[in-house]
């Protein structure tokens, strides 16, 4: 991809630098806790960020797993426009990986990367500095070889010598790098401090000026953000960062801010991005809705709280000029805000309307339904609220398909009491094969979870459950969110959405549960560790 330059040409006018937005939800993103996407789910976020207009979308590390070499395949195919990059380790069988995932690309990329700094190679890597070069510059050479896009990553960059940091870089753009991307793994770094690493890099490195230059940041001490700000200031031409920040640990840097930032901003960094902003908040709300990952209420940009206004000098000043408060407007970045009221003659155009602004893009059969137990809740409430909406929508819309429900819910009874101990009966499909449970517990949800857990190997654990009423009073909806973890320590999650607590509670499990044999089916088709009695 060709980047400008900010120089002057022979009239003396500023010629304005583009900057590449690379996004690594569906990689980075991908690896927090409790945020594992299945295929469809991968491909339903990309085709949002291709419509976001993200230049680079890195799909995945192939190598990990059958799963994630299948969906970065199919995004690969999928994309129309948007450079589709996977992550590979500096060794052959990676690069090799990652090659037969992203070919299939208009645009593909190949992202290879090894440690420098000197914790990684003494601790991890046991590896010379001169034994990391020839690593690197071998791996670009065999990724070059195959693909014409190449980025290039010494990993734990904000942590590695500046010097040797410059003698990598060299090496990787000799070897054929088009991308050199500089990443503060552990989000160390101080946002002058990175800055001046990129400035470093420039005037150390002059072979530099011919390639990209990328930074990723991560969010350990809240710096993800800043530091990018920083990079481009001193040169750099790629940011890469996460849709609503999320990543490993602390997540990495958000790619709403960095681009909110440099377009608010354009008048102090001079840049171009060319990103659909009002695709944002659609963008924002279904990342959180597939992962599970809620938005804090403040988080800029794209929290529930970022344009409300309730002190009532601040109410006076909006009212009279918006700009006295506001830097930004809520419709540049796609939020509609909730001026829709919604009741049992609400009609499918004002149902659609709001699940589409966040970001829930259903079927006319996904439509009609959420819209029949919407009206079915108006019957028994005097007001649905916004949340209810979204609520239904986001269960019925994330819904497994019948093909991947290896245990269906069929029917269940609880007794409980203040003198009885709680007690559920269960009855489900399992593979086709009807089966039942009993289980007891300190309280209903408790023992309905028993009643299932009776029926399956006790591999799968709990790992977090969560209850909250979507809207206030006591007839609320309740959402459910439980994580599971099976024995490699990787979380599964799930939420249903019901009137009822104890139903919702049953069909998150069963849903994660799915989720989880669904893994197995795709990775582990010997079914070593799920089994049924």
């Amino acid at each position: 991809m060709k980047v400008k330059t900010k120089t002057k040409n022979n009239l003396g006018d500023i010629i304005v630098k583009d900057i590449i937005i690379f996004d690594t939800t569906l990689r980075d993103g991908e690896q927090s806790p409790g945020a594992s996407l299945n295929i469809d789910e991968k491909l339903l976020v990309a085709r949002q960020l291709e419509k976001l207009g993200v230049d680079v979308i890195e799909a995945g590390f192939p190598i990990a797993s059958e799963g994630d070499f299948k969906a970065v395949k199919k995004i690969a195919s999928m994309m129309k426009n948007t450079i589709v990059c996977g992550l590979a380790r500096a060794n052959e069988t990676d690069i090799k990986r990652c090659w037969d995932a992203v070919k299939y690309a208009k645009k593909p990329r190949i992202h290879t990367f090894i440690a420098t700094s000197k914790v990684h190679m003494e601790d991890k890597l046991k590896k010379t500095k001169e034994e990391i070069i020839e690593i690197a510059v071998n791996a670009v050479k065999l990724a070059k070889s195959l693909c014409d896009d190449v980025e290039f990553s010494p990993e734990d960059a904000g942590r590695t010598n500046l010097d040797y940091m410059c003698d990598v870089v060299r090496a990787a753009i000799g070897a054929g790098a088009t991308t050199i991307n500089i990443p503060d793994t552990v989000g160390y770094t101080e946002p002058k401090e990175f800055g001046d690493r990129i400035k470093y890099l420039f005037e150390k490195v002059p072979e530099a000026k011919n390639v990209v230059i990328s930074v990723h940041c991560h969010n350990d001490l809240g710096n993800a953000v800043a530091n990018s700000l920083s990079a481009i200031e001193n040169g750099a031409t790629q940011v890469e960062g996460c849709i609503n920040g999320i990543g490993e640990r602390a997540g990495n840097a958000a790619i709403e801010e960095v681009v909110m930032n440099l377009k608010t901003r354009k008048d102090y960094f001079n840049v171009n991005v060319n990103v659909n902003t009002k695709e944002i908040f659609r963008t924002s709300r279904l990342v959180s809705n597939l992962t599970g990952i809620n938005v804090q209420r403040n988080k800029a940009i794209v929290g529930e709280n970022a344009f409300a206004h309730e002190a009532g000098i601040h109410q006076h000043g909006v009212l009279a000029n918006k700009n006295t408060y506001e830097i930004m407007i809520s419709e540049d970045i796609g939020w509609e805000g909730e001026n829709i009221v919604i009741g049992k003659h609400s009609g499918r155009h004002a149902i659609q309307k709001i699940l589409k602004n966040e970001g829930l893009d259903v079927t006319k059969e996904q439509l009609e339904e959420i819209t029949g137990k919407i009206k079915n809740l108006a019957d028994s409430e005097k007001q649905i609220e916004i949340g209810d909406v979204i609520g239904i929508g986001r269960d019925v819309a994330f819904k497994l398909a019948d093909s991947i429900q290896y245990i269906k819910l069929i029917e269940y009874s609880v007794t409980t009491g203040n003198k009885i101990t709680p007690t559920a009966t269960v009855k489900l499909e399992v593979y086709g094969e009807e089966k039942i449970g009993s289980g007891v517990g300190n309280g209903p949800i408790d023992a309905i979870s028993s009643a299932i857990w009776s029926m399956l190997d006790t591999s799968l654990k709990l790992e977090k459950y969560n209850l909250r009423a979507i809207t206030g009073g006591t007839n609320a909806l309740a959402n459910v969110s439980i994580q599971l973890k099976d024995i490699h320590d990787k979380i599964y999650g799930a939420k249903s959405v019901s009137e009822d607590v104890i139903s919702a509670s049953a069909n998150a499990l069963i849903d994660a549960i799915n989720k989880a044999l669904h893994y197995s089916e795709t990775i582990h088709p010997q079914k070593d560790h799920f089994f049924f009695d």
